[in-house]
């Protein structure tokens, strides 16, 4: 790889093979060397979960001037942990990015995505990472209207970097032209009827994880669901530190 040029660690939730993740590399390869190092197949809701107790493997799976591609058996974390102490002993990623994913990851589903995973574990080893999700879950959705938006983003946080301990959580929302970038708090939002029973042939009950989703302010103009519900790009700063500041006082009032 060249040196000369910045150096980014790309994974994704949805496999080494998504689109998404394709869609990223095509995007920014001019701009840096890359290193994508991502599961093997699908991994959605996986968050921040790592493997502890199974082996896991890493395969190469291309290696052209400028770009490594890597699949590996575990969750996005075990990529990007694996890809930094293994790929990564010669030279340190300024930049880590997760996606780009096949689904919307605003509000209370940063929480359960393993997108942001990826991007967590980046910004808890101090490198400067985002997050890049589309509202689709198309398997072909179009990513060519990110694209600049993607690149002008990837260019602000290289040359820029981002404050310790703050990542960026960027959604798409699911149009071919947008009305512009809007910086966003979280949504409160609530998941609910999230599994349906079913009973097997052989006699004996079983449920699927599914689930509907309500955003709980509707009208809150500066939160990511009202941003990429009405056509523009949410970006959400998303701390490490989820350190409840405002209550340690009250707490400390409760003479413990």
């Amino acid at each position: 790889m060249n040196s000369e040029k910045p150096f980014i660690l790309i994974s994704n939730d949805d496999g080494y093979q998504a689109k998404g993740l394709n869609s990223l590399v095509d995007m920014i390869r001019d701009m840096a060397d890359i290193l994508v190092c991502a599961p093997d197949s699908g991994r959605s809701g996986s968050a921040c979960a790592f493997t502890a107790v199974d082996p896991l493997i890493m395969v190469p799976q291309k290696k052209e001037e400028g770009l490594e591609v890597w699949s590996c058996s575990g969750t996005p974390v075990d990529s990007v942990k694996l890809a930094l102490n293994e790929l990564c002993k010669e030279r340190r990623p300024q930049m880590v990015i997760g996606g780009i994913n096949h689904g919307d990851n605003a509000s209370v589903n940063a929480h359960y995505s393993g997108t942001m995973g990826v991007t967590l574990e980046g910004c808890m080893k101090y490198i400067p990472s985002v997050a890049f999700s589309l509202c689709s879950h198309d398997y072909f959705a179009d990513f060519s209207p990110l694209r600049p938006y993607v690149r002008s983003i990837v260019r602000k946080v290289l040359d820029n970097g981002l404050p310790k301990g703050v990542c960026l959580n960027v959604n798409f929302p699911d149009t071919d032209n947008f009305k512009g970038v809007r910086i966003c708090r979280m949504a409160y939002g609530t998941w609910y009827d999230e599994a349906v029973k079913q009973r097997h042939p052989r006699g004996y009950d079983y449920w699927w994880m599914v689930g509907k989703y309500k955003n709980d302010e509707p009208e809150a103009e500066d939160t990511d669901n009202w941003a990429v519900n009405h056509g523009y790009v949410a970006v959400t700063p998303t701390k490490i530190d989820v350190t409840a500041y405002e209550a340690m006082e009250s707490l400390r009032d409760w003479d413990l």
